[in-house]
């Protein structure tokens, strides 16, 4: 059986075209008279940026915290502000950020239409409810969350997407000028985010010509920003988090996404980070890939965080491979069917100690 998917209904790329935003509101805004919820990554809150968002006075507007991953109980808090506002659902929320407020956008734009706690929906296709119609604008790129079916999220048990075509975002809007003032090393660990979606697609054993079409693109563009940058990286980079995304899209990621998700949910490390530390340790999985991002730490003068948690307790450990087995697809892709044979647990166990002491 092949997969039917959806994708983003409508895109919008160029340099300015933020500044377009208030006209694609204003059709949605025609046909539902309700206010628009603007999700907006609160390290704006204070910027000349924050000045160009184009809410109205019936808007709401969420500076959300993202110093920690998104969580489940930060999105019911959030959905939970929403409804307080209004009786009424919004007639869109508009995710701005990187991952994490996107992701954050797209998790609290389901739950709106959808009963109990995120954490009931973590797992695939599991939503039952279309979405609130919502917008993501990425200000980082790498992530692909931008194109993604899935909003990554800790919960009580388990750090999971919420995966589920009515995750994706239904408008994008990609301004390489949005990105141009993002910190090094924080652009450089999302644009690892984006280099490693394509080795392990491109590695993997989903592997089909939809997949390599975009991830070899991608790939190309990655080198380019992080090995040969030029005055237009900005533009590249957008570009690679896009097509790194759609090529994940009908793939699947691998061994590194599997492990930093463990690293995620009992440490607190961010995504882009914990895959960096996880895939600096995969040599033996991805030997020509991992060569390459070394040396593309050295060309960007990004120092890896080593022996990250030398006293962490082996019950911790333990979770931290629980987390990291939930997520069968991507150990299947990277290992094929007889992955728990090639994988056990003490396999996995070893290394996280190789990263952790």
């Amino acid at each position: 059986m092949f997969r039917n998917f959806r994708t983003v209904s409508y895109v919008i790329y160029g340099r300015g075209c933020f500044n377009q935003l208030d006209d694609i509101l204003l059709k949605k805004r025609e046909e539902n008279k309700s206010f628009m919820v603007f999700l907006v990554d609160d390290v704006f809150k204070n910027s000349d940026f924050a000045a160009r968002i184009p809410a109205k006075p019936q808007d709401m507007t969420l500076w959300v915290n993202v110093d920690d991953e998104p969580k489940t109980r930060y999105v019911d808090a959030l959905t939970e502000q929403i409804r307080s506002f209004s009786k009424s659902l919004p007639a869109g929320i508009i995710g701005i950020g990187g991952g994490s407020a996107m992701d954050l956008a797209k998790a609290v734009s389901l739950m709106l239409t959808n009963s109990g706690s995120a954490a009931d929906y973590q797992g695939w296709d599991l939503i039952r409810h279309p979405a609130v119609w919502h917008a993501g604008i990425p200000t980082l790129s790498g992530t692909g969350s931008e194109v993604s079916r899935t909003t990554v999220l800790t919960g009580p048990q388990k750090k999971l997407g919420i995966n589920s075509d009515h995750t994706v975002f239904d408008q994008i809007v990609l301004d390489p000028e949005l990105i141009a003032d993002a910190p090094n090393p924080q652009r450089f660990y999302t644009g690892m985010d984006c280099y490693i979606h394509c080795i392990e697609s491109l590695t993997g054993t989903f592997l089909n010509a939809f997949s390599r079409s975009y991830g070899e693109k991608s790939l190309e563009l990655c080198r380019e920003v992080f090995l040969n940058p030029g005055a237009d990286a900005d533009d590249k980079l957008m570009m690679a988090s896009y097509f790194g995304g759609m090529s994940i899209a009908y793939s699947q990621v691998g061994v590194c996404h599997a492990l930093s998700y463990g690293l995620s949910f009992a440490l607190g490390i961010h995504h882009g980070i914990g895959n960096s530390i996880a895939f600096d340790y995969l040599e033996e999985f991805y030997p020509e890939g991992v060569l390459e991002f070394r040396r593309m730490t050295e060309k960007n003068n990004i120092q890896l965080p080593r022996h990250i948690a030398p006293n962490i307790e082996a019950a911790t450990v333990e979770k931290m491979v629980d987390v990291s087995l939930v997520l069968e697809p991507l150990w299947e892709n990277a290992l094929g069917k007889d992955w728990k044979r090639i994988m056990p647990r003490d396999r996995i166990k070893e290394l996280y100690h190789r990263m952790l002491l």
